[in-house]
C-alpha cells in the first residue's frame, strides 16, 4: 500500500507542479546569450579627507563634519571624509594618492613629507597655543608613582609607534630623564582601529597598566564617560608644534590654495566659526611650512625612529 502511495505522489507531483505555473500564464523564453555585466557604483569624485585615526571614527566624523560642510561651502569642492584604521594605514594611503587632504599628528607629517607630501595649516590648539604635550597618566591611588624615576620597570601603554603625543613625545621626555625602553617591564600599544587614546586612559583606569600616555586634551574627551578624578597626570613633556594639515604629492596647487585660505578665513570671533573650531578640536588654522617641523625631525633623531619603525 505504501509503494503504491509513493508511486502516485511521484508521477502526480511534476502534474501538480505544472498546473501551479498556471494555465494561462505566458511561458518566459530567457535568452543566456544576452547577459549584463554588474557595475560597481563608484561614489562621486570628490577631494579625500582623513583625520588621524586617533580617537574612535564616530568621535573623528563628528568632530570635523561641519568642518568638511564648511570647506565644502566655501570652496565649491566635493569633500568627503575616509577613515584609516590605523595611523600606519593612514600614512600608507597618503602615499599611495588616497588621500588628499590628510590631519596628522606631526610624527606622522614628517614620514609622509618624504613621499612629497607638504604642509600647509596647523591648528591652534584648544589651549589657544599652536603646539601640544604629552602627558604620563596613572590611577590617582597608585601611591608607587611619584615622579618619573618610579616609572621604572613599571608598565607601560602608549596609543600607537607613531603617535606624536601618545608615545614619541613621551619617550622623549623619558629619554632626557635617562630612563629608557629597556627599562620599563612592558611597553604595550592600544590594539584595534581607532579609539587608541581612550583605550589607553581605560587601561590605566581599569588598573590593566600602570601608567599610560596620551596628549593633552584626551582626559576631557571622556569626561562622562568614565570617571576622569581616579586618573593622575604624573608628567607632561615639552611642548611641540602642534598638529598638521599636509596635502599628498601630486595634489594641484590651486585645490590646496582654495582649501587653505578658507580654513584661515575661520575665526573664533563669529559664533558659527566658534561653532565648527571648536567641534574640531581646536581654536583657528593657521598657515604652516615643512620648516615649522624641524624640532620634531630633530626629536625622530634623537630617538632613531627610523629603528624604532623597524622594531614595531
Amino acid at each position: 500500500m505504501r509503494r503504491r502511495e509513493a508511486l502516485f505522489a511521484l508521477f502526480t507531483l511534476p502534474a501538480a507542479l505544472l498546473w501551479g505555473c498556471g494555465n494561462d500564464d505566458d511561458a518566459v523564453r530567457v535568452d543566456l546569450s544576452k547577459r549584463e555585466e554588474p557595475t560597481l557604483r563608484l561614489p562621486p569624485k570628490a577631494i579625500t579627507y582623513a583625520y588621524l585615526p586617533q580617537y574612535a571614527h564616530t568621535v573623528s566624523y563628528e568632530r570635523h563634519r561641519l568642518l568638511l560642510e564648511y570647506l565644502g561651502r566655501a570652496t565649491g569642492l566635493n569633500l568627503r571624509q575616509i577613515f584609516p584604521d590605523t595611523f600606519e594605514e593612514h600614512v600608507r594611503m597618503v602615499e599611495r594618492g588616497e588621500i588628499d587632504i590628510s590631519f596628522s599628528n606631526p610624527f606622522a607629517y614628517i614620514r609622509m613629507a618624504r613621499s612629497g607630501a607638504r604642509a600647509f595649516a596647523r591648528i591652534i590648539e584648544p589651549s589657544g597655543k599652536p603646539d601640544f604635550k604629552s602627558q604620563i597618566i596613572c590611577r590617582r591611588d597608585n601611591g608607587a608613582l611619584k615622579t618619573l624615576e618610579d616609572c621604572r620597570g613599571k608598565r607601560w601603554m602608549a596609543v600607537d609607534p607613531s603617535s606624536a603625543g601618545g608615545y614619541l613625545y613621551a619617550l622623549g621626555e623619558f629619554l632626557e630623564n635617562g630612563i629608557r625602553r629597556r627599562d620599563f617591564a612592558e611597553i604595550s600599544f592600544a590594539p584595534g582601529p581607532g579609539g587608541k587614546q581612550e583605550k589607553v586612559v581605560l587601561a590605566v583606569y581599569a588598573g590593566t597598566y600602570d601608567i599610560g600616555s596620551i596628549r593633552d586634551g584626551t582626559l576631557e574627551i571622556l569626561r562622562g564617560k568614565i570617571d576622569i578624578g581616579q586618573i593622575r597626570v604624573l608628567a607632561e613633556s615639552k611642548a611641540y608644534p602642534g598638529w598638521v594639515y599636509a596635502a599628498r604629492a601630486g595634489l594641484a596647487p590651486q585645490i590646496v590654495d582654495r582649501i587653505a585660505k578658507a580654513m584661515f578665513h575661520l575665526s573664533m570671533s563669529r559664533p558659527d566659526d566658534a561653532v565648527i573650531l571648536t567641534t574640531a578640536g581646536m581654536r583657528g588654522i593657521i598657515p604652516a611650512t615643512d620648516a615649522d617641523y624641524g624640532s620634531v625631525r630633530q626629536l625622530a633623531e634623537k630617538l632613531g625612529l627610523d629603528a624604532l619603525e623597524d622594531n614595531t
